[in-house]
């Protein structure tokens, strides 16, 4: 993947993912949310850049120090290998490695979405029931996140695609979203409760959400996953989705 498309594929992921707080300082942007994920809160490479390393990273550790959360930068093929290097050096260590991959729709053809063992509901907007789901899924309780991540679900500036999985009950045992921007759709947010996986839901919401978004206009599609989320890398690469590049994180956890 040319470094244009990358560039093309973090922007997209920023617009589709906003922070609670976001600054922007000489190439730089610097995101903040309470810590909620290593990529909502972190220093991103956006563009290019004036001021001596050592000056900027000072900079950051300071703004991180006073939101009160750890410093981290985010290293993308994007990123000059000399901040790194300069990272490295200074005590940051490696964390949460993740892979970008990306599916040309096409390649999909007219597969049907396979029927589900439950039954699964469209909609075009994050709303308060689905995020009240997500929350229980993902066993949130911190509560600067249950206060700030809906106003950064709220910010998202481009068309959505949600999906909820319902139990027997009636109640959401799952859930996905679909972002749509300049002929992508991102695929985010993809979570089934315990007792109701093996069951091909993830797989059912996932292909929910490419058909829906072909459905749109969208030709390709993107999504992240955890380099060691064995599961889910096997039923994304079942989809047809391709790893292109890698990202990964620096952490200082104390200055």
């Amino acid at each position: 993947m040319s470094l244009e498309t990358i560039k093309t594929v973090e922007d997209l992921s920023l617009n589709a993912w906003p922070s609670h707080q976001m600054q922007v300082y000489d190439g730089w942007i610097l995101r903040f949310s309470y810590f909620y994920t290593h990529r909502t809160n972190c220093v991103e490479t956006i563009g290019p850049a004036q001021l001596p390393i050592a000056e900027k990273v000072a900079y950051c550790e300071e703004v991180y120090e006073k939101w009160g959360t750890p410093c981290i930068f985010k290293i993308s093929p994007l990123t000059t290998p000399a901040l790194e290097l300069f990272l490295e050096e200074r005590g940051y260590e490696e964390q949460h490695r993740v892979d970008n991959m990306v599916l040309d729709l096409a390649s999909c053809g007219d597969t049907p979405v396979k029927t589900p063992a439950l039954p699964l509901v469209v909609g075009d907007r994050v709303d308060d029931e689905w995020l009240d789901a997500l929350f229980e899924l993902k066993a949130v309780s911190n509560a600067d996140h249950l206060r700030v991540v809906p106003s950064m679900y709220a910010a998202i500036p481009k068309d959505e695609i949600t999906v909820k999985v319902l139990d027997r009950e009636g109640r959401i045992a799952g859930t996905g979203l679909g972002i749509l921007d300049r002929g992508y759709v991102g695929v985010y947010a993809i979570h089934v409760r315990e007792d109701c996986r093996r069951q091909g839901l993830a797989e059912a919401i996932v292909r929910t959400i490419l058909t829906e978004g072909a459905r749109q206009g969208a030709t390709k599609a993107y999504l992240q996953v955890v380099s060691d989320n064995e599961p889910a890398r096997r039923l994304y690469e079942k989809l047809g989705f391709v790893s292109e590049y890698e990202c990964w994180f620096r952490v200082k956890e104390t200055l």
